[in-house]
């Protein structure tokens, strides 16, 4: 495929909502795939190593990895945006950039997902370094006008 002509490259009139989406979706795969290499060294330690078709089985299935579905849901929604005929919204760009500040808020006291996510950043100093990235882009961004 002609990246250039490429639905993901930036269109002439959403190129910078369309840009700022695509950074948002680059820095979640990164995030996602150093939060399933820390559940894979873990599995690994208590059942042995796995290949990668068997680790392709377990992110669908396992309950250990379940909770990163919600990250891969989230980067699956953006595809689908930035593959549309129709262009990309600012509007639609704010929403998903706040929809993620909320999502990827590490707590003890917040959803399953917020929980996991917290005890995974306690654990791995990778996790962190990309929590930090995704917190540079948030920062980056006006701050939600529901909560100023």
């Amino acid at each position: 495929m002609d990246y250039l002509n490429s639905n993901l490259s930036p269109g002439k009139d959403d190129s910078f909502a369309r840009e700022k989406l695509i950074t948002l979706r680059l820095a979640l795969l990164k995030l996602h795939k150093t939060l399933l290499n820390m559940e894979r060294r873990d599995y690994e330690r208590e059942h042995g190593a796995v290949k990668t078709g068997e680790l392709f089985r377990l992110v669908i299935d396992h309950a250990q990895f379940a909770w990163l579905h919600n990250i891969s849901e989230f980067v699956v929604r953006i595809d689908e945006t930035l593959a549309a005929k129709e262009p990309v919204t600012p509007e639609y760009t704010s929403t998903a950039i706040s929809l993620a500040r909320k999502m990827f808020v590490p707590t003890e006291s917040g959803d399953s997902f917020q929980k996991k996510y917290f005890e995974a950043i306690q654990r791995d100093p990778v996790v962190v370094i990309d929590h930090a990235e995704l917190v540079r882009l948030f920062n980056n961004e006006p701050p939600d006008s529901a909560n100023p």
